[in-house]
């Protein structure tokens, strides 16, 4: 198997993350859809894959993921255009910490819950269509924090350690469908852990795509820590 032809959809995509997938699952023949709350963020995305197009698409929509109602709507038009998903990439996060442990405030704290809040309502929305596919495939960014997490990105860490909850939980739905339906898990979440993301958008990316070569049962319920390929 491979992620051609698939549908994958990007959900916070106008990061320099985002635009690394975009352009690798184009690239590698995947239907992208690029998803943010800024359309003039998404214009660029587009615009900046343009000369590097591929045998896959792209097409954007914008939507405040952080809002329910606003998610279902966003399904029922990937439906309406494209048809169920098979893959979503989660990269609606960013970083807010530094004080100790007094300086957690708790505005940053709701800043940095906006992520999970997103993928709550991301993974929930489109549950359906992951079990459904043949090859579903979910995948969100975490941190090296989680297993060491210090005062002053106390925010920071317990946000990511409930985002890989989520995604574990999420992968524990795929396997018991699987087992209940009696047919072999076709699913899979998993864990990209980092230190940071800058200089590994394309690894990221990479590592993203690779996953429909892989057999859900291998990779469903598995954390990846993703390090510097330079190093």
């Amino acid at each position: 198997m491979s992620v051609a032809d698939r549908l994958v959809l990007i959900a916070g995509a106008t990061s320099p993350s985002g635009l690394a997938a975009s352009r690798v699952l184009v690239s590698a023949g995947a239907r992208v859809v690029a998803v943010g709350r800024d359309a003039a963020k998404l214009d660029e995305l587009a615009e900046a894959l343009r000369p590097a197009a591929g045998p896959g698409s792209l097409r954007t929509e914008v939507c405040d993921l952080t809002d329910e109602a606003d998610v279902a709507e966003l399904v029922a038009r990937v439906h309406a255009a494209d048809g169920p998903v098979d893959g979503i990439l989660h990269l609606v996060g960013g970083w807010r910490g530094g004080g100790g442990l007094a300086g957690q405030t708790d505005e940053d704290y709701r800043f940095l819950e906006r992520s999970l809040t997103a993928l709550r309502h991301v993974t929930r929305a489109f549950d359906a269509d992951l079990r459904a596919s043949d090859a579903g495939r979910l995948a969100v960014v975490s941190s090296t924090s989680v297993a060491r997490p210090l005062a002053g990105g106390a925010n920071y860490a317990a946000v990511k350690a409930a985002t890989e909850a989520w995604a574990r939980a999420v992968a524990q739905g795929f396997a018991k469908d699987a087992r209940d339906g009696g047919k072999p898990l076709a699913a899979a979440s998993v864990v990209f852990r980092v230190t940071a993301l800058s200089g590994l958008e394309d690894s990221l990316a990479q590592r993203f795509a690779d996953l429909w070569a892989s057999d859900a049962e291998a990779v469903n319920d598995t954390i990846v820590e993703l390090t510097d390929p330079s190093l």
